[in-house]
C-alpha cells in the first residue's frame, strides 16, 4: 500500500507516491486542474489510486511563514474533503512552507534544467518533498494515516 503526496495549486496538482514500505517518495506526474471551473482532476487521481493501491493521501498545507492560514490553505483543505468524499481514504496534511523554495533551489543547482522544464516539474518535486517530509516525520507506514 502506498501514500500519494499532493501539491495542490489552482491550475495543477503535483503528485508523488511512497514506496510500498513508506520509506521514500518519488515524483509521479502533474495533473492539470482548473479551480475556477471546478475541474479537479479526480478522474486521474482515481486511476492512480487503483493502479498504485493507494492507502491514503498527504496534501501540502501552504501556511504563511507566521503560521497563519490563507486562501491556499482553505483550497487545500477543500481538495482534501473532495478526496475523502470520493475515495473514502484517509487524508492528512503536511506543512509545506518552503518546499517550493527548496524545489526551486534544487532545480537551479541542476545546470541542465531549463526554466521551461523547471516550471513543468516544480509541482512534482514539491509534492515529492511534501510526502518525503511526512514520511520522515511519521516513520514507516502503519495501518493508520
Amino acid at each position: 500500500m502506498r501514500l500519494l503526496g499532493l501539491d495542490v495549486g489552482s491550475k495543477t496538482v503535483g503528485v508523488a507516491e511512497s514506496d510500498p514500505l513508506g520509506w521514500t517518495a518519488q515524483a509521479v506526474e502533474i495533473i492539470p486542474i482548473n479551480e475556477d471551473e471546478e475541474v479537479f482532476g479526480l478522474e486521474r487521481v482515481a486511476e492512480l489510486v487503483k493502479q498504485r493501491q493507494v492507502a491514503g493521501f498527504v496534501l501540502g498545507l501552504p501556511k504563511n511563514m507566521n503560521n497563519t492560514e490563507g486562501p491556499r490553505v482553505e483550497a487545500s483543505r477543500r481538495y482534501g474533503e473532495l478526496l475523502k468524499e470520493r475515495f473514502g481514504l484517509p487524508v492528512d496534511f503536511q506543512d509545506e512552507r518552503l518546499t517550493t523554495v527548496q524545489a526551486h533551489r534544487m532545480l537551479v543547482e541542476e545546470a541542465d534544467v531549463s526554466r521551461r522544464k523547471q516550471k513543468r516539474v516544480i509541482d512534482e518535486l514539491a509534492a515529492t518533498l511534501i510526502l518525503q517530509n511526512y514520511l520522515d516525520r511519521h516513520g514507516k507506514l502503519t495501518a493508520e494515516l
